[in-house]
């Protein structure tokens, strides 16, 4: 068995915590973070490395932020998309044989900013690392924050949503580019219909509570290690916890 969870944690320091106590009831092999929002220098390495993982990270002040745990050493790591995606949205490894990919997608502002025409290139990048890296028919995990909802029953309110940062079709339409490369959304592959999120905006009041999230983050696969895949689930008791992440873990477990 191999678990794979991944949870941007807005501010590992802040979410500390929370981080511990989960990994420490859940035990996943590996855990993909994102927004960890600390310096390298500054993150809390030894804390996650008593709890048994290997750490890698690749962080910045205050923004972005990537990091992966793992039970087994990390090989192959790479932290970076290109030479013109330096800002600490991209760490990958091999580990026990299969690449990782941990990823924090730019947000975009708003669809007429360049913030938005950034999001979209930072993901046909993303599809072209694929193309000249990685095969379709071999292993491979994309996990995290893709700050895109990909289908109507993604967000709590599709009608009213649409068009907006994060719900935009040519968002969507660039995440529909990098699956047809040959990845599979595993928790689709277990779970159908409306009403799973991972996100719950800090401004909607008890968001949680009255169900109005969104399905942003993501655990993809190619289509062999996903046909491999036995569960995958969302913890929303993690949004529920005293000063939470605005996010919560997702997992996929695979037969590997």
């Amino acid at each position: 068995m191999f678990i794979l969870a991944t949870y941007n944690c807005n501010s590992i320091r802040a979410r500390l915590p929370i981080v511990k106590e989960w990994v420490d009831r859940h035990s996943p092999h590996v855990l993909c973070l994102q927004e960890t929002k600390v310096q390298d220098k500054d993150f809390p390495a030894a804390e996650l490395e008593d709890l048994g993982y290997v750490v890698i990270y690749k962080g910045q002040k205050s923004y972005n932020g990537v990091a992966i745990l793992s039970t087994e050493e990390p090989v192959k790591i790479r932290d970076s998309l290109g030479p013109q995606y330096e800002d600490a949205r991209f760490l990958s490894a091999f580990i026990r044989d299969i690449p990782v990919i941990n990823v924090y997608v730019p947000q975009g502002l708003s669809p007429d900013s360049e913030k938005f025409l950034y999001k979209l290139r930072w993901l046909r990048e993303l599809k072209d690392y694929l193309v000249s890296n990685h095969k379709p028919d071999g292993p491979l995990i994309i996990a995290g924050d893709f700050n895109v909802a990909l289908e109507p029953e993604d967000v709590y309110d599709p009608q009213g949503l649409e068009g907006e940062v994060g719900f935009h079709p040519d968002e969507r339409k660039a995440l529909r580019d990098l699956l047809a490369w040959g990845l599979e959304d595993v928790f689709r592959l277990h779970n159908k219909g409306g009403g799973f999120y991972t996100f719950w905006d800090y401004r909607i009041p008890n968001a949680l509570k009255r169900k109005m999230g969104w399905r942003i983050d993501y655990i993809l696969a190619t289509r062999p290690l996903a046909k491999r895949s036995t569960r995958a689930w969302i913890d929303e008791g993690a949004r529920a916890v005293k000063r939470p992440s605005d996010h919560t873990f997702l997992v996929a477990e695979f037969d590997v």
